[in-house]
């Protein structure tokens, strides 16, 4: 089941991801508005707009979320992978992500005081990234 609905969120998430797909929303909106005339603006009219995009929307919400969850899955991994290969890294922040809000927050908090975090430093960040922008 896993697999069929992985493969299944996949294909649709890479449709909803292309023009096409904002192309047949676009047009589906447009027929529907040009139609209004036609049913005199009804109820019934109304109720099929927002039925259908409630309906679209209810189910993108959970390919989304799926998309989103084996992304950050494969980065986590990928990452872990890079701290194990390198030499001097501490092995202590490998799976750290399904540690809590707060004490993720800690962890951000010491290295910030140990290895700086002040003005200058965004300073000399914002100034590299501006560099990088020129170079484009």
């Amino acid at each position: 089941m896993d697999r069929l609905f992985t493969a299944l969120a996949k294909r649709i998430a890479s449709f909803a991801g292309q023009p096409l797909a904002f192309a047949l929303a676009m047009a589906f909106i447009i027929v529907w508005g040009l139609t209004g005339p036609l049913f005199q603006f009804s109820d019934t009219w109304q109720l099929i707009v927002n039925t259908s995009t409630t309906i679209v929307t209810f189910l993108m919400v959970f390919l989304i979320q799926n998309s989103q969850n084996r992304d950050a899955a494969a980065m986590q991994a990928k990452l872990d992978e890079l701290i194990r290969a390198l030499e001097g890294a501490r092995n202590q922040f490998i799976g750290i992500e399904h540690l809590t809000e707060q004490e993720l927050e800690r962890i951000v908090d010491a290295l910030e005081k140990k290895y700086g975090s002040d003005a200058s430093d965004r300073d000399a960040s914002h100034r590299t990234v501006e560099r990088l922008i020129e170079r484009m």
